[in-house]
């Protein structure tokens, strides 16, 4: 049961979860927690606003969510379709259209489709081999799912002061 008193770490096992995999569904979870509290009440006008030069809150909100569905994509061994490069290439592009709350939902979403593949996988598979991208780079499942966290991690952190900064602008 999720208290919000404590990180995710801090929390407890998450049912069902392998124990190796628990430190990559903790920082998800973690993420998707931030990620909806650091954009509540995000101001749409803004969510394509750069500041010095680093990328918008809206790029982070997508990419966290398309970074996520192409590690678990090559984390099962396949390769991206035509719809997740389309996905790529619109990651950052300015678009009035999109609303904060789907953006939130979006990745809500993932992540749940995560946290439900790695209750289907066993320990033993973790270390087998996997590659990345077009050029087939070397990787591990575990590899993999480990990056997906701490990238959706690192991507928060980023939006949390690019979201500080340009709301601290207009207050």
């Amino acid at each position: 049961m999720e208290n919000e008193e404590y990180e995710f770490w801090l929390s407890g096992p998450i049912k069902g979860v392998p124990d190796l995999l628990q430190p990559a569904a903790h920082a998800l979870l973690q993420s998707e927690r931030e990620l909806k509290k650091y954009t509540v009440d995000f101001p749409k006008e803004l969510l394509w606003a750069k500041t010095a030069g680093r990328a918008s809150v809206g790029f982070h909100m997508n990419h966290i969510t398309g970074v996520l569905d192409r590690m678990l994509t090559y984390a099962k061994g396949k390769s991206l379709s035509d719809e997740q490069f389309q996905f790529l290439k619109k990651e950052g592009a300015f678009n009035l259209t999109t609303e904060v709350a789907d953006l939130q939902e979006q990745f809500s979403a993932k992540v749940e489709e995560a946290l439900a593949y790695f209750k289907t996988i066993q320990e033993s598979s973790l270390t087998e081999k996997r590659t990345v991208g077009r050029k087939k780079l070397p990787s591990t499942v575990i590899g993999l799912l480990f990056h997906a966290a701490e990238h959706s991690q690192r991507h928060i952190g980023q939006l949390l002061v690019t979201a500080s900064v340009l709301q601290s602008k207009i207050s």
